[in-house]
């Protein structure tokens, strides 16, 4: 029972307290949604702690992508790898609660003010900052993969598909899962 609640690995006072401070930050900085800050995710709990290893932490963040539900379900199942039902506490709490905050009181703020040139140029150069931050998420979760060539393959030519057709996305993804199925990648 205690291993559920608090997972495996035997984490310090100040490391509960250091992955919802961290996770809280990050949440501050998820323009795109929290799937941007894998990058700084893997870095913090794979590289700096050591808690996870790459495989784990892609294989988190899959496995919570496949289920139905919110994007943000990657988050608790980091958090419950690294710490059990506590670490699901942290992660989430550290995730949800400062962006939630400040998203309620900017888009008051902003929606008051959304006339303003500023604010609608800041609101258009946010689109190249997002799609920055999922590549290097793309980037990251393919580490693990054997073939990274084949994977940045179907990445281009996914965004090609996207920008060229009006077709669904979901096929060049669903080319994706085959040749994952396939070993491909």
């Amino acid at each position: 029972m205690n291993a559920l609640l608090f997972g495996s690995l035997p984490l310090a006072p100040g490391d509960w307290a250091g992955l919802f401070l961290h996770f809280g930050l990050l949440s501050l900085l998820a323009v795109g949604g929290a799937i941007t800050t894998v990058p700084d995710m893997h870095r913090y709990v794979v590289v700096d702690k050591g808690w996870l290893d790459d495989a784990q932490l892609s294989a988190s963040v899959a496995l919570a992508q496949a289920a139905p539900g919110p994007n943000v379900l990657f988050v608790a199942v980091i958090g419950f790898n690294v710490g059990g039902l506590a670490g699901v506490a942290a992660t989430m709490a550290g995730t949800l609660l400062p962006s939630t905050a400040l998203a309620l009181s900017v888009s008051r703020w902003g929606h008051e003010r959304r006339q303003q040139r500023g604010i609608q140029a800041f609101t258009q150069g946010m689109a190249p900052l997002t799609l920055g931050l999922l590549v290097a998420t793309a980037w990251v979760l393919t580490e693990p993969t054997r073939s990274v060539g084949t994977a940045w393959v179907l990445f281009a030519g996914t965004v090609a598909w996207m920008v060229r057709t009006r077709l669904s996305p979901l096929w060049p993804i669903a080319a994706g899962a085959v040749a994952g199925a396939m070993g491909w990648i």
